[in-house]
């Protein structure tokens, strides 16, 4: 086995992760990822060192994604939080505003540019609720239509809404957290 086999096989894992955060299938996840490695190893000549491998090798997983949803059939995932309540209303007042203004995140471009956010970034989707990492995911990652996105998971366009907005809302809350929190106390 050469040492980019090797640095690929090594990388499954990651693959594996993300693409059963956006399948939400085993068997489909295995199978995308299959592919992406196959692909991968077939024409090591493809990768010229500009990027990192995992960045190129999810770029490919991208792809095969986006294959594997439109080759499977479609399935309907129902949103239902465990208690029926939104999660959400404890952050906005009745007319809409936020209860708490959100925090000064500094210089959010200087923050992107760091490989430790996207790291966080990733485990916050990875602990959103399925749906909603499902569809930020399609969206955001994949960067696919409103309109392939409701047809693929047959909900309307304001239930897509909706759950971007929560994964969103999530997301920033998650960063929050473990991001601007931890970068703003390691400043003090």
């Amino acid at each position: 086995m050469t040492d980019f086999a090797r640095q690929v096989e090594g990388l499954r894992p990651h693959l594996m992760r993300f693409a059963r955060a956006q399948l939400r299938n085993d068997a489909w996840a295995e199978d995308a990822v299959s592919e992406c490695l196959l692909a991968a190893l077939e024409r090591p000549q493809s990768f010229s060192g500009q990027s990192q491998l995992k960045t190129w090798l999810i770029g490919i997983l991208k792809h095969k994604l986006v294959d594997q949803l439109r080759r499977n059939t479609r399935e309907a995932t129902v949103l239902v939080g465990e208690d029926g309540e939104d999660l959400f209303d404890d952050l906005f007042q009745a007319d809409g505003h936020w209860r708490e203004a959100p925090r000064d995140w500094g210089d959010p471009d200087a923050a992107c540019c760091q490989k430790q956010f996207f790291e966080v970034l990733q485990l916050c989707c990875e602990h959103l609720p399925p749906t909603q990492a499902r569809v930020f995911m399609m969206r955001e990652w994949l960067e696919l239509e409103s309109d392939e996105i409701c047809r693929e998971l047959a909900i309307t366009s304001a239930n897509l809404w909706v759950l971007l907005h929560r994964a969103r809302l999530r997301l920033r809350d998650c960063l929050q957290l473990r991001w601007f929190d931890k970068a703003e106390a390691a400043a003090s």
